[in-house]
């Protein structure tokens, strides 16, 4: 396993970080197979209490297809985040080629109803035994 940097994206007094991890165990580079795994930490540095509804994704591999994947809330639950809280998670991304980068959001409706996207930060995926690429 290989760990990488946090990325981290700040939206509304949202903290977003994001850590890809490539799984090695689970990747066969022979039959153009490489799985990711990313840990997400959502923090809630505001003053609303606000709950995550639904996420949007865009997975583009290293020869630029893209796949977009849509859906409510994040690994079955759609948390509530009070001020001063956080929400981690864990998931995961197979890909095609060695290399790649996500991107998304995360909408979100505080107490008083107002909505709003939070910006999940862009993260590279990269096998650790290829030639790095700059996303």
């Amino acid at each position: 396993m290989t760990q990488n940097t946090p990325y981290s994206e700040t939206t509304r007094a949202i903290t977003i970080l994001v850590e890809p991890t490539y799984l090695e165990e689970q990747s066969v580079p022979d039959e153009g197979h490489y799985v990711w795994a990313y840990h997400v930490r959502i923090e809630n540095h505001g003053t609303e209490t606000v709950q995550l509804l639904t996420r949007h994704w865009r997975i583009m591999d290293g020869g630029g297809n893209v796949q977009e994947v849509k859906g409510n809330g994040v690994v079955g639950e759609q948390p509530i985040l009070i001020p001063g809280d956080a929400f981690e998670y864990t998931s995961g991304t197979p890909l095609g080629t060695p290399s790649g980068i996500m991107s998304g959001s995360y909408h979100m409706q505080t107490n008083e109803g107002d909505e709003f996207d939070a910006v999940v930060p862009a993260f590279s995926l990269d096998c650790p035994h290829q030639i790095a690429a700059v996303h």
